[in-house]
């Protein structure tokens, strides 16, 4: 099951190759059954070898900053022609354009289903909205039973100064 953090993470991760100048940028979510080794690729490409360093840094960076985590493994960054960002829920992989042409991985995963990047982000930021309504109710709940145990203690409080019982025997008889 794919959740809203690896989402999250891998729309962060797309703005900060968008912010480098990466080119034709696109998300492939893999179909469970096809790759159980992770839930999304993240496929685009660099015009240059220092381009394609430079966006695996500023990617890195990102999810390091806002996330707190680092990729896996990265493989190809000294040499820069196709580095391979590797997160577990996600694969980043950024080509120069020859390799990206020649190796064609958005072929070799026919099964795997295109998201464009803006189309991804509407439908994580609906995600979130559901997310936070569902808690936002559970919080209300959440709120009304200390209503009821300042009662109790308002309760426990009044009888201990009028002296019908002594403090404890109130709070005994109240927590049952």
């Amino acid at each position: 099951m794919v959740t809203t953090e690896t989402r999250q993470m891998v729309a962060a991760a797309a703005a900060a190759a968008a912010e480098k100048k990466a080119e034709d940028t696109r998300i492939l979510e893999l179909d469970p059954s096809d790759a159980g080794f992770t839930d999304f690729f993240l496929v685009m490409s660099g015009t240059n070898t220092r381009q394609v360093v430079a966006i695996s840094d500023e990617i890195e960076i990102r999810l390091k900053r806002e996330f707190g985590t680092y990729p896996n493994s990265v493989e190809g960054r000294r040499q820069g022609e196709w580095v391979l960002m590797d997160y577990v829920d996600f694969v980043v992989h950024i080509f120069v354009a020859e390799k990206r042409a020649y190796y064609d991985i958005e072929r070799l995963r026919k099964s795997a289903t295109t998201v464009d990047v803006g189309d991804f982000e509407t439908a994580l930021k609906a995600k979130v909205a559901a997310a936070r309504k569902k808690s936002a109710t559970k919080k209300t709940v959440a709120k009304k039973a200390p209503a009821k145990k300042a009662a109790v203690k308002k309760a426990v409080a009044k009888k201990a100064v009028s002296g019908e019982k002594t403090a404890k025997k109130v709070v005994k008889k109240s927590a049952k």
